[in-house]
């Protein structure tokens, strides 16, 4: 709803409400920092649609509001001479009682019922949660009308920003709504600096917004144009995070361990490639579903097991990735390789929870407190993953949730069905040719056969990862070559980014040096999730 609030000052005698001419200069000063706060607070709320001075009052009205009935007009549109009429705001709530909220009497001495309150706030947590659930949300709202995704985009994280700040206290009715609108006026407050006249006229006619379009089709909209094929992951993963997963460039930044103009100049890249793109889903949704699934799963492994920084796992990460897949699997219900991917997403983060100590240090698999992982996130991982397995469409993610199922289903370590995990590999290794599925096999297949049976099948293997060192480091302490074990863990070492990884195997490295007796008891590195 839209209102015109007029500022009337000299006649109009209200209760505790003198005209603006009896004013103490004090009550003058403070009624201007007043007006100036709540311009500031209305346009941080994106309900300041403009405000003016007026230059007499020939011709307007003049309304008045005590702050707690309605607002009044008192004179025609020809006022008399007595009134001093000021100027207005013209603004833009969701709720007529909205215009005619009071504020704190303490805000403003001079001008008395002119105002507004705060309303309760939320938590930061649940503003951070709920800023995250509707920033594609609104987002597409804003794409779908106005076409342009990468202005739209910088809009609407000025709006996210905004959000995160004025939430806090005062929660609005539609936070969606909101949104949408501050995105929109930040939106064209752009084209209006910096186009044409005409581009600005017929821009600014847009501001009534139509009804929301289905935000989830948006999202889903939004998912696919951020793993467009023209984008590397490198790229993808930090747009998709912005964009459809509410993360702001700081946040992202923080992630990848890279200042917050890198992380924006990479992102400004990934935006430009995608300008003039129709914001539509593709035509050819199959080829661009595969990029959609990889993005979410690079995105979980680098939060399941960080690539670098300090701590062995991002859980922001993964948790996002989880939740973005749990999107895309509500509109693609029937499609077996998404449940797939949900359902090795949960079952591998289920072990999360004993995959650390207490010092954050690394626990390898065969020596995890089992009890410690997440039975309920294994439960419906399996329910997940069945569901997609009756569907008889097996693709590589439904093979990736078969193997974290056996993992999860076995007692102990070594009562875990291995051979069927190296017959998994295998054929997961046939249908993608992966490096890393070969790294994993080889583990597989040394529980199986033993460690020089795990020994040959990385002798042709090709990575340029710290994690084929360590497994061949593994496997040659199993084999009873400490000297070739521990030359292989420091090397291993020396390449890990991440710093509990690095310890882990430094630890390792150092242990076997001083050990020449007798091989190594068998603990076994912690499996890396195949990518």
């Amino acid at each position: 709803m839209r209102y015109m609030l007029m500022q009337a000052y000299g006649g109009v005698e209200l209760e505790d409400c003198l005209p603006m001419t009896e004013w103490d200069p004090a009550d003058v000063k403070a009624h201007i920092e007043f007006q100036r706060t709540l311009n500031a607070e209305l346009l941080d709320r994106g309900e300041l649609v403009d405000a003016q001075g007026l230059a007499g009052p020939d011709q307007a009205k003049v309304v008045i509001s005590d702050g707690t009935n309605p607002p009044k007009v008192i004179d025609g549109p020809y006022p008399e001479s007595k009134e001093l009429l000021a100027g207005y705001r013209m603004i833009d709530v969701e709720r007529g009682a909205r215009s005619r909220r009071r504020p704190d009497p303490s805000a403003d001495r001079g001008a008395s019922g002119c105002g507004r309150s705060r309303s309760g706030g939320v938590s930061t947590p649940d503003v951070e949660g709920l800023l995250r659930e509707l920033a594609p949300r609104a987002l597409g709202a804003v794409v779908r009308r106005y076409g342009d995704f990468a202005d739209a985009e910088d809009a609407v994280q000025e709006a996210l920003l905004a959000a995160s700040q004025e939430w806090q206290t005062d929660l609005p009715t539609n936070p969606l709504g909101w949104l949408v609108t501050v995105g929109s006026r930040r939106l064209i407050d752009e084209v209006r600096k910096s186009s044409a006249r005409r581009r600005r006229e017929d821009t600014v006619t847009l501001l009534d917004l139509p009804p929301l379009a289905s935000s989830t089709d948006d999202s889903l909209v939004l998912l696919f144009l951020c793993c467009h094929e023209a984008l590397s992951p490198n790229l993808a993963i930090p747009l998709t995070l912005r964009a459809v997963g509410g993360l702001t460039t700081r946040e992202i930044a923080a992630a990848y361990l890279v200042p917050e103009p890198t992380m924006a100049q990479r992102i400004s890249r990934a935006k430009a490639r995608l300008r003039g793109e129709r914001f539509a889903l593709p035509d050819d949704q199959g080829s661009r579903l595969r990029s959609v699934l990889e993005v979410l799963y690079l995105l979980f492994n680098e939060g399941y097991a960080s690539s670098s920084g300090p701590d062995l796992a991002r859980t922001d990460l993964s948790g996002e990735a989880i939740r973005l897949t749990r999107l895309l699997l509500d509109q693609l219900p029937e499609n077996a390789e998404v449940a797939g991917l949900l359902a090795v997403m949960l079952l591998t983060d289920a072990r999360r929870p004993a995959r650390t100590g207490a010092n954050g240090e690394l626990v390898p698999l065969a020596e995890q407190d089992r009890a410690l992982w997440n039975r309920s996130c294994v439960s419906e991982g399996m329910v997940v993953l069945t569901a997609a397995l009756k569907k008889r469409q097996v693709g590589e993610y439904q093979l990736l949730a078969s193997i974290a199922a056996l993992h999860d289903e076995a007692p102990s370590y070594a009562q875990t069905r291995w051979a069927e995990i190296a017959s998994l590999y295998g054929l997961l290794e046939r249908m993608t040719g992966n490096p890393v599925v070969t790294l994993n096999r080889a583990v597989a297949v040394a529980m199986v056969e033993g460690p020089r049976a795990g020994l040959a099948v990385l002798e042709k293997l090709v990575l340029d990862t710290h994690r084929l060192y360590a497994v061949r480091a593994h496997l040659l302490e199993e084999a009873g070559d400490l000297l070739g074990a521990a030359a292989a863990y420091a090397e291993a070492a020396s390449r890990a980014i991440n710093l509990r990884e690095r310890d882990y195997l430094t630890m390792r490295a150092a242990r076997l040096s001083t050990r020449r007796d007798a091989p190594a008891p068998g603990r076994r590195e912690d499996q890396p999730p195949p990518a």
